[in-house]
């Protein structure tokens, strides 16, 4: 059990004048499952490997349990690290791989079984354990990586993108055993992926990364309802948030020809910037098929059983914009619909500097 803290933490690759990760600080509570996402080259994995001893931390701290362990080596920083690959030894039965950190610590025979059998007890993985890894299906030689971290019962599990090559159905499966896992264990854990659907499904606490920056850090529902930034509106949620950059006329913002819906809170924001530039964002779920409103024609419907995305080509000051509705899956709209979309819910306004306007 552990906390963990970043204290300006930066990473600069020899070579590079741009941190991969730069002046990070980030408290991780003891127990809590904490999430860093963003895409490719946000800078996650590369947060996660500093924590673990992976990587040099050129300028900052990081704490576990208030001791600065900036300068410890891993094998001293009392961490277990799952793999995006696994990492098992093909050679070795599933209690061998499972064990073998142990054997390394010289823990008697005995007591290492008896925490091997334990640990596969919890992963379900009891009738596997005299398997080589190769008789094993993707997900089960993941919960064996799991189980080799679970049997050291290290302070802090650093998980980086451990689902990544599983299939589709089984990465839904194996990250709520993962969830319930952590639940179960009350290990702090933090959890790396590019999946943000992942990320909101499984984190106490989210954290978004952009450009080695962190841009912010909430619970899911936080991050949804209220991000701080265009670009945290944009990542997260699944469709994304329809974005479209609008103008300041006369006091209001209009989409197309058609005035957007904003609170009295939200208007005198507005009406506070300098500049006349502003970006619209709502969510799919947010926008109707309605009478009165902005017209479109639909150019695809996802028709996913439970739900359809329509997507509408609208036009919005003299370019073409698309826009995603989040629809009933039995919906009867169809390509090539002329439709006309009304604001039936929140909407989020950004300033010139991509800063959410506080509503």
């Amino acid at each position: 059990m552990a906390e963990v803290r970043y204290e300006a933490a930066s990473r600069i690759y020899p070579g590079s004048e741009i941190p991969a990760v730069n002046n990070l600080n980030l408290d991780i509570a003891d127990g809590e499952l904490l999430v860093l996402v963003g895409p490719s080259g946000s800078g996650k994995s590369t947060a996660l490997r500093m924590l673990a001893g992976l990587e040099t931390i050129n300028k900052g701290s990081v704490f576990i349990n208030d001791v600065d362990v900036t300068l410890k080596p891993p094998q001293d920083r009392d961490i277990a690290m799952v793999f995006q690959n696994y990492a098992l030894y093909p050679s070795m039965t599933v209690a061998e791989n499972m064990g073998f950190a142990l054997k390394q610590a010289k823990v008697p025979k005995a007591e290492r079984r008896l925490q091997v059998e334990e640990a596969a007890r919890i992963l379900d993985l009891e009738p596997y354990l005299d398997r080589k890894p190769k008789n094993l299906s993707g997900g089960q030689r993941q919960r064996v990586a799991m189980g080799r971290a679970i049997v050291r019962s290290p302070q802090v599990f650093l998980m980086d993108e451990p689902l990544s090559n599983l299939d589709a159905k089984l990465r839904v499966q194996t990250r709520t055993e993962l969830a319930d896992l952590q639940a179960r264990l009350g290990t702090t854990m933090v959890y790396v992926t590019h999946d943000q659907v992942e990320a909101m499904t499984m984190g106490h606490r989210v954290a978004v990364l952009k450009d080695g920056l962190l841009q912010q850090v909430d619970a899911p529902r936080t991050l949804y309802n209220a991000p701080k930034n265009k670009f945290v509106a944009g990542f997260i949620g699944s469709p994304a948030m329809n974005i479209v950059d609008v103008e300041r006329v006369d006091g209001s913002l209009k989409l197309g020809s058609v005035d957007v819906p904003l609170t009295p809170s939200l208007t005198a924001a507005v009406a506070e910037q300098a500049s006349s530039d502003f970006s619209v964002g709502v969510r799919p779920e947010h926008i109707a098929f309605a009478n009165d409103g902005f017209v479109g024609e639909v150019v695809v419907v996802e028709a996913l059983g439970s739900e359809s995305f329509v997507h509408v080509r609208t036009h919005h000051q003299g370019a073409e914009e698309m826009i995603v509705v989040r629809e009933d899956g039995q919906s009867a709209i169809d390509r090539g619909d002329q439709v006309t979309l009304s604001i039936t819910g929140p909407v989020h306004v950004f300033g010139s500097d991509g800063e959410r306007l506080a509503d």
